[in-house]
C-alpha cells in the first residue's frame, strides 16, 4: 500500500472551519459549530448524519472512475453484485469453520479457473483466492524459491543465490518479491520495437541457481501478451543442453481472463508443462471490483506441503497459503456470482465487445495523423501510442493533462530501460467503457488536438515531477 507521513505540526494546529447552521443539522447549542479535527481523533463522537456528509464532501473530489483510462481495475458492475457484495460485507474470508459456503465459493471458483486453464488434472490441481495479483505472485515467487532450496540445499545458503528472470516491464510487485525474499532480479530490457520478454533473453538470463520465469500475458505496459509458448520452448532446449529445470510462472493478471474465451488456441496455460502456475486478477477482466485475485498451481508437487499452514483456534482445521489472515468474503461471493451469471458465452460476449472498443478507438487514433500506435488493442484491450515523429508543438504529457481537463485520466509515461527515451499514453478498456464513451473520448481529444498544434513546443515539467502513470 502506499506510504503516508504522520501530519505535520502545522495541520494538528490546524483550526475548524465555521458550519453553516443548515449543513448537515449542525447544532452550535451541542457544540457543533465548526468541523471537526482532520488530523487527530474528534474530542467526541458526532450524529452519524454529520460524519456521513463530511467525508461525502471529500470524496467529491475524487474524479469519476468511469472515466479512468488508466486503471485496470473494474469501476463498474450489475446492482445485483452491488447487493450480494454488501450481504457479504461482514464476512472474514479466512473463517471457513463459520463461513463454510462462503469457502464453499471459493473453492468452486478455483475449480472453474482450473478447468478454463486446461489444468491436465483439475482434481490436483490446487488455487487459493488472494486481495489480489500481487499477493498472488508473491505466493507463486515464494513457491518457486522453497522448491528450488529444496532441490539445493547442499548448497544454499552458501555460494548459491537463487534469481528470477522476467522483462523490464513487469508490474512492480515482482521486484518487490526479489526484494522482499532476496532473489537476484535477473530482468531483460526493452530493445527497439521489442517491449516485453522474448525466448531468447529469457533462457540466456537462466542459469543452474534460476528459480523460474515470469511470463507476462497482457504487459501492464502495452496490453501485448509475451510468448509463453516460445519461452517454455527455449526452457525445454536448455534443459536438453544443461539439465536445468526451470519452471514457468504466468502472470496473467488481465490477459488469464482474456485469453481463453479470445485466444481460445493461444497456447499459454496449463497445456504447457513447463507452466508451474497462473494468477489473475478478479477485480480486473475477472469483472469484479476490487480486491480478489486468484492463484493457481498445476498439482501439490509445483507448490511445497511446507508453504501451507494450518490453524485451528477458529475452529476446524483450516489449510492456508496467504500473505495476510483477515479479508472480507464479499469480492469471493462477487466473483462466483460473476461466473455463474456470464458462463463461457457471457464473458466471451463482454470480453469482445471490450476488445472492440479498443481496436476501434486505436484505429480512430492512429488516423488522426498527430500519433503512432504502438500497439493496437487486439491482445489485451489495451493500447498504447506517442506522437507522431513530425509533432513538435506538443507531447504526450501535454495531452494527458489537457484531457485531464475535460475529465480523462489517460496516462502518460515512459518506458523501461532500455526504452526510457519512448514516453506514451495508453488506454485501458473496460466493462462498462462503451462505444458511446469512446465516441465523447474521440471528440475531446480532436477539440483539444486543434488548440495543442498551436503551441511553439511542449510545456515544461519539471525533471522531479513524477507522471500521470502509476504502475
Amino acid at each position: 500500500m502506499t506510504l503516508h507521513k504522520g501530519a505535520s505540526a502545522s495541520d494538528r494546529k490546524q483550526a475548524g472551519h465555521p458550519v453553516n447552521p443548515f449543513y448537515g443539522e449542525a447544532d452550535p447549542v451541542a457544540g457543533m459549530e465548526t468541523a471537526p479535527p482532520q488530523h487527530t481523533l474528534p474530542d467526541g463522537p458526532l450524529a452519524p448524519h454529520n460524519a456521513y456528509q463530511f467525508v461525502h464532501d471529500e470524496l467529491m473530489l475524487d474524479g469519476n472512475s468511469r472515466l479512468n483510462l488508466a486503471t485496470f481495475v473494474t469501476t463498474w458492475m450489475e446492482p445485483q453484485a452491488g447487493v450480494l457484495m454488501a450481504e457479504c460485507r461482514d464476512k472474514n474470508m479466512i473463517d471457513k469453520d463459520e463461513y463454510p459456503r462462503t469457502a464453499e465459493l471459493e473453492k468452486r471458483c478455483v475449480a472453474m479457473l482450473s478447468d478454463l486453464w486446461h489444468a491436465p488434472d483439475p482434481s490436483a490441481a490446487v488455487g487459493c483466492s488472494t486481495t489480489g495479483s500481487s499477493e498472488a505472485c508473491m505466493l507463486a515467487g515464494m513457491a518457486f524459491k522453497r522448491r528450488w532450496m529444496q532441490r539445493n540445499q547442499d548448497r544454499y545458503p552458501g555460494s548459491a543465490r537463487p534469481n528470477l528472470v522476467m522483462g523490464a516491464n513487469v508490474q512492480v510487485c515482482w521486484e518487490k518479491f526479489c526484494n522482499f525474499w532476496e532473489v537476484e532480479a535477473r530482468t531483460v530490457p526493452m530493445e527497439g520495437d521489442r517491449f516485453h520478454l522474448d525466448a531468447a533473453s529469457a533462457a540466456e538470463l537462466c542459469d543452474e541457481n534460476t528459480i523460474g520465469v515470469v511470463a507476462i500475458l497482457g504487459s501492464t505496459f502495452d496490453g501485448s501478451y509475451e510468448p509463453v509458448a516460445d519461452i517454455c520452448a527455449a526452457l525445454d532446449e536448455l534443459q536438453e543442453k544443461r539439465g536445468w529445470d526451470i519452471p514457468v510462472h504466468v502472470d496473467g493478471a488481465s490477459g488469464a481472463m482474456i485469453a481463453p474465451f479470445l485466444d481460445p488456441e493461444l497456447m499459454w496455460d496449463f497445456r504447457l508443462p513447463r507452466v508451474a502456475s497462473i494468477n489473475t486478477s478478479g477485480h480486473k477482466y475477472g469483472l469484479v471490483y476490487p480486491g480478489v485475485g486468484w492463484a493457481l498451481w498445476r498439482d501439490t508437487e509445483a507448490l511445497p506441503e511446507e508453504l501451507v499452514f494450518r490453524v485451528n483456534y477458529l475452529g476446524g482445521d483450516m489449510p492456508t497459503f496467504a500473505l495476510n489472515f483477515s479479508r472480507p468474503g464479499a469480492q469471493v461471493a462477487a466473483q462466483y456470482y460473476t461466473f455463474l451469471r456470464l458462463g463461457r458465452a457471457g464473458f466471451r460476449a463482454v470480453q469482445q465487445a471490450t476488445r472492440d472498443v479498443a481496436c476501434s478507438m486505436a484505429e480512430r487514433i492512429g488516423a488522426l495523423g498527430d500519433f503512432r500506435l504502438l500497439t493496437r488493442g487486439d491482445q489485451l484491450p489495451v493500447f498504447a501510442f506517442t506522437t507522431a515523429d513530425h509533432i513538435t508543438a506538443f507531447d504526450v504529457f501535454d495531452v494527458s493533462r489537457r484531457m485531464r481537463e475535460r475529465g480523462w485520466l489517460l496516462p502518460a509515461y515512459t518506458f523501461p530501460p532500455n526504452r526510457e527515451d519512448l514516453s506514451v499514453l495508453r488506454v485501458v478498456c473496460r466493462n462498462g467503457f462503451s462505444m458511446d464513451l469512446a465516441d465523447l473520448f474521440l471528440a475531446d481529444l480532436e477539440q483539444l488536438l486543434t488548440e495543442l498544434r498551436e503551441q511553439s513546443g511542449p510545456m515544461q515539467r519539471p525533471e522531479n515531477v513524477a507522471t500521470a502513470f502509476h504502475h
